[in-house]
């Protein structure tokens, strides 16, 4: 029942697998109790964790706007109305993420995502601190986060507030936002310190004074007369048109799941399933899949697919090995769950690393079609991989007598 509910919700909210290694055991714990302890409209949600011998699932929000990140780099600086919009939005989550003694550490813009909306959702709490972290001399010590985003008195190792270095972030944040390109940048990581602790940047000429005025307030490198949140709360920048959120919290967060999962409780594991044969493929779903009514080379724009099947009459166990076998010798890392198969390349290519996604369906019982597609990267790269796997899988790939060297569609 546990197994179909998750099922049931699967448009809603999204299911992320986690392996056990003892050596992030910690800190997936802290980042999973930490996003149950947030119910913030702007922070990713966490609704359930469930864990089975080997795995922890968790169930969050599902959001699919991307990353504001990715906003930035397709389209560039952003007019101040909408910059302030989502710096409003970061500010209200990180106050009320601090009011609960949490504290990110890792806040920059691949970090924050976008709903369906567009807005703004905190993520990956990997990194967060609690009040229960401060040492006797109230501040936190762990040096963490990302070089251009991190405050300088992270940098100098000597104690910081958790909460004044996220609000420096958050400074860095909206001069991107504003600017499209970071305050803080240099190839050499001392220089870049350098930078850094005395706050050596310029803000943009189209900037409005109101907006720069505000910056330098936040990125202060002298912590002690850093502009504080219930400060900027109050500049005429921030305020114009600002709306606070207006939701329902509760009182009281359960976090008996998070403490059953990671003392390996038998009443929160879930039983993970595997498919004793694979996904059986019906006629039509044969048919809509074969060259001549196959719609969607209507649409089909370039010479070079992304997607492209075979046809085995070997097992389908025999299949997923014999791929196995032949991506491993050219530089792809494998994982495989039944009879689905992800492929990433080791090596980064034009667009990043290669992932090629695999799935065996059977079509009878002595018949087997495999799905091969790209799943990220260059599609002329995948053209290429597709190529030296077909040859490696001569064996494997079925031929009919009117097909001849035609091995695949």
């Amino acid at each position: 029942m546990v197994i179909m509910a998750i099922q049931m919700k699967i448009d809603f909210v999204s299911i992320s697998c986690f392996s056990i290694n003892l050596h992030i055991v910690l800190q997936i714990r802290r980042e999973i109790a930490t996003m149950k302890l947030i119910q913030h409209p702007n922070v990713v949600r966490l609704f359930e964790v469930m864990g089975s011998k080997t795995k922890i699932f968790i169930v969050l929000e599902f959001i699919t706007g991307g990353e504001l990140f990715d906003k930035i780099v397709n389209h560039g600086r952003m007019i101040e109305d909408e910059a302030r919009r989502y710096f409003q939005q970061l500010i209200n989550a990180v106050d009320y993420c601090h009011s609960r003694g949490v504290y990110h550490r890792d806040l920059k813009p691949e970090n924050l995502l976008l709903d369906v909306h567009g807005n703004l959702k905190i993520s990956d709490f990997g990194l967060s601190a609690i009040s229960q972290h401060v040492q006797d001399d109230g501040l936190l010590h762990t040096t963490c986060g990302t070089p251009n985003y991190v405050a300088p008195e992270v940098l100098k190792d000597k104690g910081y507030d958790g909460a004044k270095a996220d609000l420096w972030s958050c400074g860095v944040i909206l001069f991107v936002l504003l600017s499209g390109y970071l305050p803080f940048d240099d190839s050499n990581l001392m220089n870049l310190y350098k930078k850094i602790s005395v706050a050596e940047f310029t803000c943009p000429p189209w900037l409005s004074f109101d907006a720069r005025k505000l910056i330098t307030r936040i990125l202060d490198p002298d912590s002690e007369t850093r502009i504080t949140i219930p400060e900027l709360l109050e500049d005429p920048w921030f305020k114009k048109g600002f709306k606070p959120p207006v939701f329902e919290e509760k009182d009281y967060t359960n976090l008996d799941d998070v403490d059953a999962v990671f003392k390996d409780s038998e009443e929160y594991h879930v039983t993970e399933k595997r498919e004793e044969q694979p996904v059986a493929m019906n006629a039509f779903e044969l048919i809509s899949m074969s060259k001549g009514l196959d719609l969607g080379n209507l649409f089909e724009q370039q010479e070079i697919k992304r997607e492209t099947r075979f046809t085995s009459t070997c097992p389908a166990n025999e299949i997923i090995s014999k791929i196995e076998e032949a991506a491993r010798p050219l530089g792809f890392d494998v994982h495989k769950k039944n009879y689905k198969m992800r492929l990433e390349n080791i090596k980064a290519g034009r667009k990043g690393n290669l992932n090629v996604a695999t799935q065996v369906f059977q079509v009878a019982p002595s018949l087997h079609m495999v799905e091969v597609r790209k799943s990220k990267g260059d599609t002329l790269e995948f053209h290429k991989f597709f190529k030296k796997l077909s040859t490696s899988l001569k064996d494997v790939v079925w031929r009919s007598a009117t097909e001849g060297d035609q091995s695949v569609n």
